[in-house]
């Protein structure tokens, strides 16, 4: 059996994989006070991922948010084994987040999606046909033709293509994509076996292109929406988190 922890940051806790097969697809879900949003997103990718007839696991990842996001996922659990929650206590951040979901599942094809549904559910089964193609990567892509950013204002959108055009320098020659910071996406495990994530931060997808086995990508359009409840949870530190990110890679180049 391969060693799920090669791709942890920090240590394995004591939460068991669950027994059973293993799950072809693993897609994390990072939550921290979203509880009027969870059960809609896990409705819509259980809806979305069903008719693939593949066998999946849904694992939310929840910051201690202590506003009911825990006894909602296991309620939906309760019913569906597919789904399940692990709480992180006295831990922050995305990056870290997902690498903890990723490290507690045995799937061979790891993904992401945000909470909030500004990544609809709906480009999953796209997201998967388009791995089936032999691809190591494949990104929901606000840059790829025809997805957008329609209903972000003119600042957010600037600030985006800036934070984009930082990192062009680091992606390597010959898999350079458009949207390397987008946080909704599929990897397949092997390209990141031994990979040493970081801890910190939002921006997991950019350490992936530059340190991870990725022989060939893809992108798959979609349209960035609005939130669909809560708050945002972006801010200055969001901002100074990715320039320390593209530091450390500058310095490991």
């Amino acid at each position: 059996m391969k060693d799920v922890r090669q791709i942890a940051v920090g240590p394995l806790d004591e939460t068991p994989i669950p027994p059973g097969p293993v799950p072809q697809l693993a897609v994390v879900i990072p939550t921290l006070h979203e509880a009027k949003n969870i059960k809609a997103v896990l409705e819509r990718i259980r809806s979305s991922l069903d008719p693939l007839n593949i066998n999946y696991e849904l694992i939310v990842i929840d910051d201690d948010s202590r506003d009911g996001t825990e006894s909602i996922v296991k309620k939906i659990a309760q019913q569906d084994t597919r789904v399940r929650i692990l709480v992180r206590q006295n831990q922050r951040g995305l990056a870290g987040a997902i690498a903890h979901g990723w490290r507690h599942s045995q799937a061979e094809v790891l993904g992401v999606i945000d909470a909030d549904l500004q990544h609809p559910p709906e480009v999953l089964p796209e997201l998967w046909k388009t791995m089936q193609s032999g691809h190591d990567l494949v990104i929901a892509s606000r840059y790829a033709a025809p997805g957008g950013m329609r209903e972000w204002n003119l600042i957010r959108r600037l600030l985006s293509k800036i934070s984009t055009r930082l990192a062009w320098p680091f992606q390597r020659p010959g898999i350079r994509v458009k949207d390397p910071l987008s946080g909704f996406f599929l990897v397949r495990r092997r390209s990141l076996d031994g990979i040493a994530l970081q801890p910190e931060g939002f921006k997991i997808l950019l350490e992936i292109l530059v340190k991870g086995r990725i022989r060939s990508v893809a992108e798959v359009p979609f349209v960035f929406g609005l939130r669909q409840a809560g708050s945002s949870k972006a801010g200055l530190s969001t901002g100074w988190h990715y320039l320390r990110l593209l530091e450390r890679l500058w310095r490991e180049r």
